[in-house]
């Protein structure tokens, strides 16, 4: 439009506003990202365990139907902070597979096609980038793993009575902490390795090895030098051990809950670090 004809208009529309305006991104990146039906069959195949869990519960309580199956209701396992581990183990592979396929699309995007003057040339700090891209990341993640989790522990809350509920309030507390800690972690490590990777495919690639390569080594450390501390690189174990103790079940590891708190720690803190290094509104080119 030429300036010199004047008839161009200020936009009179409703400003989005600014403590919100990061999840601008997250809007339009999950209108992006469910246009693949594969992520959308993934995401549906996600969602199958938590329901063969609601199967079990609702089994477990219904003593017409074990009747009929001829299933003594005494053989089967109690709801309980085992159950609940299990399931977190379930979820939170899923979980990772899922930032492989969803983290390296948020960001690489962004620095391959020289996106992230554009943003940064309006009212948008890298702060709220980063929320943004990282908003959509926990939701997805969240949606799979301590949502349903809640949920379950809800239902077996209203078909076991008050009394379980009230003497089991802990494991809500659980499902939620040491699932969103997971959440957390690889959203940060989805992120990082998306915004020092250009190509999508070697980023899911490289987010896959630092779980698969991460046991893989940890267990020939622990072998060679017999020791237990090469398990400290296989951050699956470390939060293994985290749910362990939230969940009150001795799941036999011989490092300490503490070792792998920090451990977790260190792991968001350098992923925090990268993100600084790499979002930015400039870059170097040499």
């Amino acid at each position: 439009m030429a300036v010199y004809k004047h008839t161009y208009k200020a936009w009179t529309g409703r400003p989005t506003p600014a403590w919100s305006r990061f999840l601008i991104l997250a809007r339009y990146g999950y209108a992006r990202l469910f246009h693949s039906r594969f992520l959308l069959l993934f995401f549906a195949l996600c969602l199958f365990y938590p329901f063969v869990c609601l199967a079990y519960i609702y089994l477990s309580h219904n003593t017409t139907l074990l009747a009929t199956l001829l299933i003594p209701a005494s053989l089967l396992p109690a709801v309980d902070g085992r159950f609940f581990y299990s399931y977190s183990i379930v979820q939170g592979a899923f979980a990772y597979l899922l930032t492989a396929l969803v983290g390296p699309a948020l960001v690489s995007p962004d620095l391959a096609n020289g996106a992230l003057p554009l943003f940064f040339s309006r009212p948008f700090s890298r702060a709220e980038y980063a929320a943004g891209k990282l908003s959509l990341l926990l939701a997805l993640l969240s949606l799979i793993t301590w949502v349903p989790g809640l949920l379950l522990f809800a239902i077996q809350s209203s078909v076991a009575g008050w009394d379980w509920a009230k003497s089991n309030l802990w494991l809500a507390g659980a499902i939620f902490f040491g699932l969103g800690v997971w959440v957390v972690v690889l959203a940060l490590i989805g992120l990082a390795l998306s915004a020092w990777v250009k190509w999508r495919v070697a980023a899911s690639a490289l987010v896959l090895g630092v779980f698969f390569a991460g046991a893989g080594f940890g267990a020939a450390i622990n072998s060679v030098m017999r020791t237990n501390y090469g398990t400290l690189i296989d951050l699956e174990q470390m939060v293994r051990i985290i749910w362990s103790e939230l969940f009150r079940y001795d799941s036999g590891a011989e490092i300490s809950v503490s070792t792998a708190w920090i451990v977790l720690g260190l792991t968001c803190g350098v992923c925090v670090w990268l993100l600084a290094r790499r979002i930015r509104p400039f870059e170097i080119v040499k």
